[in-house]
């Protein structure tokens, strides 16, 4: 008799342990149709996050991590992994890092790369290894002419930026003269001669320097002196624009304007220009302010991270969300993840999301904004720009 209630109470204990087992992975609750599991998936990182680019790949690499942090709060035993991975915005980096992640076949989304080159670099292993992406901030517009099926975009390309940027400098600045820059990256130059292209014969010079290694911008500033220019356009990152406008000011180019696209979108042009050099300088972004974001995501952001969200906080929390709400659906293998980004309509904090069958972010859905530095060396909106 003892040994007959023993197996039953055995029998009980076993089928509650199961019962609990399954409880604490979300019970059935957590297993997508169709098979395989919610628990112990992953979403990646991957940008810079040292280096001279490291401003705006941390933007978006908090973005992404509160959106993350949030959905494990709601998913206690059942939580997504967040792989993050530092490129430090370099192509060369970034290829043995993809060649990496796309082992773990728990990965079934990235955020990122957040560079046009480095995606241009990275997209070939995604694509042969099915790992579905999307970039908060690569806007090179030839990321989706390569028939990739992983890619998608947050953000408007450059083909929309750039004309913007354009007619911000004809219609706002009125410019009759403009010099034209890049720093000869896939970003920089691509942004630039949409910008030429725009421009047309109000374009009276250009130049080109080299990113991460011009540092001296005397021969530039010679020829921009000696074209009359009013405003001078940059294609490239803060670092160098920092480095040109503090030159153009101390060798007495003090009311050319410079203008830039959203690799210089960040404080960081301030800290290497200094605040009184960077102020004025017009810079826009295929993006609304981050102050704008709609919901929490303003006071939850600065209270997590101890600091105000920057350019591409918000779309890089959007990024991690579409993902984290394809695997709620039940998307838990790499081809139903890319299948739900191809059919996906989101409303998120920054932006309304659909792609087109090329990655790109739906047109209708396309925004772009002109930012102007202050004299505190604060990036304040100024105005949504047209396109056309």
């Amino acid at each position: 008799m003892r040994q007959r209630l023993v197996r039953m109470l055995g029998g009980v204990a076993l089928a509650a342990a199961l019962v609990g087992s399954a409880a604490g992975c979300g019970g059935s609750d957590d297993k997508a149709s169709g098979g395989g599991d919610k628990c112990g998936l992953k979403i990646a990182f991957v940008g810079a996050l040292t280096g001279g680019s490291a401003n705006l790949g941390i933007n978006i690499r908090n973005g992404a991590q509160m959106a993350i942090d949030e959905y494990n709060a709601g998913h206690k035993g059942c939580e997504v992994t967040y792989v993050q991975k530092d490129s430090q915005g370099k192509e060369d980096v970034v290829s043995p890092i993809a060649k990496e992640l796309v082992k773990d076949d728990k990965i079934i989304g990235s955020v990122g790369p957040a560079f046009s080159g480095e995606t241009q670099t990275a997209m070939p292993t995604y694509e042969e290894a099915k790992l579905p992406m999307i970039t908060p901030s690569a806007t090179r517009p030839s990321l989706s002419t390569n028939g990739w099926k992983m890619f998608h975009r947050a953000v408007a390309n450059d083909d929309s930026q750039g004309p913007a940027a354009a007619n911000y400098i004809k219609s706002v600045l009125n410019a009759q003269k403009v010099f034209v820059m890049d720093d000869q990256s896939a970003y920089g130059t691509g942004l630039a001669d949409n910008v030429k292209r725009v421009l047309g014969s109000l374009v009276v010079d250009t130049d080109k320097v080299q990113k991460d290694v011009t540092k001296d911008f005397s021969g530039s500033i010679t020829k921009i002196r000696a074209s009359g220019a009013t405003v001078v356009f940059y294609g490239g990152y803060y670092q160098e624009a920092g480095l040109l406008v503090k030159q153009m000011r101390a060798q007495g180019l003090k009311d050319v304007a410079l203008v830039a696209g959203d690799g210089v979108a960040d404080a960081g042009l301030a800290e290497v220009a200094g605040k009184e050099n960077a102020a004025g300088t017009v810079v826009t972004c295929p993006c609304a302010p981050a102050s704008a974001a709609k919901g929490n995501f303003i006071p939850s952001y600065k209270a997590k991270f101890g600091q105000d969200a920057g350019t591409y906080s918000d779309v890089g929390y959007d990024a991690a969300n579409i993902f984290l709400k394809g695997i709620d659906a039940g998307n838990t293998t790499r081809d139903k993840m890319n299948t739900y980004l191809g059919t996906v309509d989101y409303e998120g904090v920054a932006n309304k999301y659909k792609f087109t069958d090329k990655g790109e972010l739906d047109p209708s859905r396309f925004i772009v904004w002109a930012f102007k530095f202050d004299a505190a060396g604060q990036q304040v909106p100024e105005k949504e720009i047209p396109r056309s």
